[in-house]
């Protein structure tokens, strides 16, 4: 991507050098860490599973500055992720205008290792993730490296595609489907609030897609094989793909976020038409998603 000259977001809370230190008791239990591991790879929504089930409701931390010098690639990050946040608000608030509606642009929180958020502590195993209840994305920017080394998802429109994908629940936020969601989801079976769960994330991905086809209408940044990155990064966070890839062997009755099939479809949808009326996640039968 060309951001060469490029605004960097103010609505950045950077907590980075700062970790949460737990002082009492743990609640939950080993369901909650098999979740957390299986959405390592990409945290859609990965407090709301969590916070619904109760399992970080029994901590209490407080956050604690720790020293830490930052290295040339971590502040190289840190600045990429604030364009690609401004990147995003400039889209959205022209997207949103568009729809006659206003656009309220979420925090972006950066943090090391554990943060605390309004949806209980996060920490960096569960990957980047959106709490509805500030409004807020955090990550912490070791996640990236992490995608390289042990799924081979690289490039910086792979980066940008996983931040507008966090920005993409905040779109759901504004616009009530997110709440209206989760709603339902508490009202159901496990099996049937991960089927609501993976219309949030291919939402999302659609979402995702739709700032990056107006980010290169905008701004012309998308260079060769940049979208080739971003679908690859979908691929290999497809459900299906991190179940084998972790036991051999996938349950789709257990996945939350969708096939890489289904993440791909629904990014390159956003991509190609740029058509907000075209999310209709919640409309269409399983087989059609």
């Amino acid at each position: 991507m060309r951001l060469d000259g490029r605004r960097e977001s103010s609505n950045v809370d950077d907590r980075r050098g700062f970790s949460g230190k737990t002082k009492a008791g743990i609640g939950g239990g080993v369901g909650i860490i098999v979740i957390a591991l299986l959405t390592w790879m990409l945290g859609g929504n990965p407090l709301s599973v969590i916070q619904q089930s109760g399992g970080l409701s029994g901590l209490q931390t407080e956050q604690v500055q720790t020293k830490h010098e930052f290295t040339a690639e971590e502040q190289e990050l840190a600045k990429f992720s604030k364009q690609i946040l401004a990147s995003t608000e400039d889209v959205w608030t022209e997207v949103f205008t568009s729809m006659g509606k206003k656009y309220i642009p979420p925090k972006m929180v950066l943090y090391t290792n554990s943060v605390n958020t309004s949806c209980g502590e996060g920490s960096a195993s569960v990957g980047p993730f959106y709490c509805s209840a500030d409004q807020s994305l955090y990550i912490d920017l070791s996640f990236f490296m992490s995608m390289k080394q042990q799924l081979g998802a690289d490039g910086d429109f792979a980066y940008a595609y996983v931040i507008a994908h966090e920005v993409g629940h905040h779109v759901e936020y504004l616009l009530g489907t997110l709440g209206q969601a989760h709603n339902q989801m508490q009202q159901m079976t496990k099996v049937q609030a991960n089927k609501i769960s993976v219309r949030l994330e291919l939402l999302a991905d659609f979402y995702a897609g739709i700032w990056g086809h107006y980010e290169q209408k905008m701004f012309g940044s998308l260079e060769d094989g940049d979208l080739q990155e971003a679908i690859k990064c979908a691929q290999v966070i497809g459900d299906n793909y991190l179940q084998e890839k972790s036991r051999g062997y996938s349950q789709p009755e257990s996945f939350t976020h969708g096939t890489s099939a289904q993440r791909m479809k629904w990014l390159k949808l956003g991509l190609q038409t740029g058509d907000m009326s075209k999310g209709n996640t919640f409309e269409l039968s399983d087989k059609e998603l």
